[in-house]
């Protein structure tokens, strides 16, 4: 008990006295978006209308074991207000025609975006890459520390060009072809009816 006191009495002390050096807290750790550039010179009404997922990059180990399910998957942008995206994703999932409702907010810089899911651990960070808006996007998500790149295309099919800039956006992050998956260029839907629409902007 005397040595218990002792150490009480002698951490008082020291708050009073104010001899004990507070320790500056580590600079956050650098996100990897933070390294990756925005299109330049990038106007919204560009990214709207369809796009066709063509290929994605990415480490999730989901993606690894159902690679062999991947569905063919298109997406319809729109521009709200002038700075956030509403996402409609069509995809099957057991044969049924899915919707899959989204909304991109506006970050902290022009071709940044945030997605926001049910809870502060599932928010998206989204970077518009690059793009030709008659051809092609390269879009980056990260959830954490996870990252992803994606390429869509104007038409389900894109040209050997483009799938290499895709190919060397993906190396510039970390990945690689092992984790590359191509999705199919068919059998996409056209709409979903009101008993399969997943809206996740009223989550």
């Amino acid at each position: 008990m005397a040595a218990l006191r002792t150490l009480l009495l002698l951490g008082l002390f020291l708050t009073a006295r104010g001899q004990r050096p507070r320790r500056r807290r580590p600079p956050p750790a650098q996100s990897p978006l933070d390294k990756v550039a925005a299109q330049e010179g990038l106007s919204l009404p560009q990214l709207a209308g369809r796009w066709f997922l063509v290929s994605m990059a990415s480490r999730c180990s989901h993606l690894a074991e159902h690679s062999h399910q991947l569905e063919a998957t298109t997406v319809t942008v729109t521009v709200l207000d002038g700075q956030s995206l509403a996402i409609s994703t069509l995809r099957k999932l057991d044969g049924m025609c899915w919707e899959i409702r989204q909304r991109y907010l506006p970050a902290q810089a022009p071709g940044r975006f945030l997605l926001k899911g049910h809870g502060h651990s599932s928010k998206v960070d989204v970077v518009v890459g690059e793009m030709d808006p008659s051809s092609f996007a390269i879009l980056y998500y990260q959830k954490g520390r996870s990252i992803s790149v994606k390429l869509y295309g104007r038409t389900s099919r894109v040209s050997d060009a483009i799938a290499d800039k895709f190919e060397q956006h993906v190396r510039a992050v970390g990945l690689s072809e092992d984790v590359t998956y191509y999705f199919p260029s068919y059998g996409f839907c056209d709409s979903a009816d009101e008993f399969h629409v997943l809206d996740e902007t009223k989550l």
